[in-house]
């Protein structure tokens, strides 16, 4: 089938002027780019006054585990509503797949956050979801996959023989057509991992020329895990994903840049300027970032690991009461957060009149001090409740960083089966739109981010451009009238016209049509 789109503003991903053309595509590919294009066509799409892009490709997601749920549209349908066409999975150490048949700790795969029905090797995984995809998903090998598979939460160092063990794992994905691998260090069991594991997990993604993404151990000015009196842990954080960089000799992308907290604010230039000091001296380093100014967190977030040890009885007493209470206003200070930035996602049944509402709203209505009533929620979600947690950034750094040579765009977002969405999972790319249109950044810079750079970063072939020869996949969009709700975060966004799918139209005219023609993407 063939299909032409008609005298739209292309923006072609790499970065040059807009200019106004016609795109021909013929089943999955795009086979004509030009002007007054009069080839015969099974259907013509005018896009008179609509903006042409290549799909958006999100950097940054997790989406892998869901790919083989029953119920997987769900999970999906947002993204592809938002113009996303191609997500890069496996991030944070995360993966659905880097485990050996014969391993014991299949159950811990996903660290708690994630779940699988059936965690397997690499192309097994790959076979699985064939021709269930609808989006186009390159995959990573998370590290601490890896790692469950071999000794689960066991926090002791592997020994050489499990680091070989780990690396076949590896070698597995790799050789079978995976982008690369990564790391999650504030999260089991990839916080435990020593140095001797780490460069050889980079150094063996390297052989292949592959990329490695990094959560990195610390998003704010202070954080567990380093010396309280030092420079800011958010940078001692990037000087650690450097070492193994220089040491294993990788290509790296730091995960979601955030600076949580106003106290981390200070560190957003110190921080670039490292950036580009290492991409001066040679090095292939760049990072990610949201649209939106807050992330999704466990409510525990602020809570010290010793109170969380404690049984019921204990955490009544008054005296640890007084000791929590101090460390608290101590955290919330060193953090530069505070109650009125805690918006509650998700208590538990029964508990839904708190969801999208701060822990300072709550405190008021019901006559309570802001500290208390917090205690209460953790208490009534027994640990397990979710926040969504203000002041990763402001407008100002999202600006700044939208500018920056080194930035592409993410969502870090997921589908919860319950309580208050995160608005990124929704709206992320089209507020990164708004945001080029309200601060004058050129579009074509906005959408090189989230399309050719990504593609290039990432080593995508025939993705990230509007090509002759390329996939067909296209976001189309009203960029004079695209229409987002930050206050509403399952808002649905306008504008995004038609979004194409490997030539297949899974957005016509606004409308959501199902279907699965989304690939696993291999390296090639």
């Amino acid at each position: 089938m063939k299909t032409l789109y008609k005298s739209g503003t292309i923006v072609d991903g790499s970065g040059n002027k807009p200019y106004v053309g016609d795109v021909l595509v013929e089943n999955e590919k795009i086979i004509k780019v030009g002007s007054n294009l009069t080839d015969e066509a099974d259907r013509i799409v005018d896009c008179t006054g609509l903006t042409v892009a290549p799909g958006f490709i999100d950097a940054h997601s997790h989406n892998d585990f869901f790919c083989d749920y029953d119920n997987a549209e769900v999970y999906f349908k947002s993204f592809i509503q938002q113009g996303i066409t191609t997500q890069i999975t496996g991030n944070c150490g995360f993966s659905p797949f880097g485990v050996a048949s014969e391993s014991k700790y299949k159950d811990k795969v996903g660290g708690g956050l994630f779940h699988t029905k059936n965690p397997t090797g690499f192309k097994e995984w790959t076979k699985r979801i064939e021709n269930k995809l609808y989006v186009n998903v390159v995959p990573l090998i998370g590290h601490g996959t890896t790692r469950i598979s071999l000794s689960g939460y066991d926090p002791a160092p592997l020994s050489k023989e499990q680091i070989a063990e780990e690396m076949k794992l590896v070698d597995e994905a790799m050789e079978n057509g995976a982008f690369g691998g990564s790391f999650g260090f504030m999260y089991e069991p990839g916080m435990y991992s020593k140095k001797e594991e780490l460069y050889a997990f980079a150094s063996e993604i390297a052989k292949y020329d592959g990329i490695v993404t990094v959560h990195p151990r610390a998003c704010s000015k202070v954080a567990l895990g380093y010396p309280l009196i030092s420079k800011p842990h958010i940078e001692i954080a990037l000087d650690e994903v450097i070492d193994i960089m220089e040491k294993s000799k990788c290509r790296m992308e730091y995960s979601h840049l955030i600076f949580t907290g106003t106290s981390s604010w200070p560190s957003v230039e110190p921080m670039l300027k490292k950036f580009h000091d290492y991409k001066d001296k040679g090095y292939k380093i760049a990072y990610d970032n949201y649209s939106f100014t807050y992330g999704a967190s466990v409510i525990t977030i602020a809570m010290p690991v010793w109170y969380m040890a404690m049984t019921p009885e204990q955490k009544k007493k008054k005296s640890t009461i007084f000791k929590l209470k101090i460390m608290l206003n101590l955290t919330k200070v060193l953090l530069g957060i505070d109650f009125p930035d805690f918006t509650v996602a998700y208590i538990g049944p029964g508990y839904e009149k708190y969801e999208g509402r701060t822990v300072s709203d709550i405190a008021k209505e019901e006559g309570a001090t802001e500290f208390d009533t917090y205690l209460k929620l953790v208490d009534l979600s027994n640990g397990q409740g979710r926040l969504y947690l203000g002041k990763y950034y402001n407008d100002e750094i999202i600006n700044r960083l939208m500018t920056d040579d080194l930035s592409i765009f993410m969502t870090d977002a997921w589908i919860e089966e319950s309580g208050t969405q995160n608005g990124s999972a929704f709206q992320c790319f089209p507020y990164f739109l708004v945001r080029a249109k309200q601060n004058n950044i050129p579009i074509e810079k906005v959408i090189r981010k989230m399309t050719g750079e990504t593609a290039d970063r990432f080593i995508i072939k025939e993705r990230g451009y509007i090509k002759e020869g390329y996939y067909a996949d296209l976001t189309i969009f009203d960029y004079n009238n695209i229409v987002i709700d930050t206050k509403v975060p399952d808002f649905t966004p306008k504008g995004i016209k038609y979004v194409v799918v490997n030539g297949t139209e899974v957005v016509d005219n606004e409308e959501y049509k199902t279907a699965t023609p989304g690939k696993v993407v291999l390296k090639k």
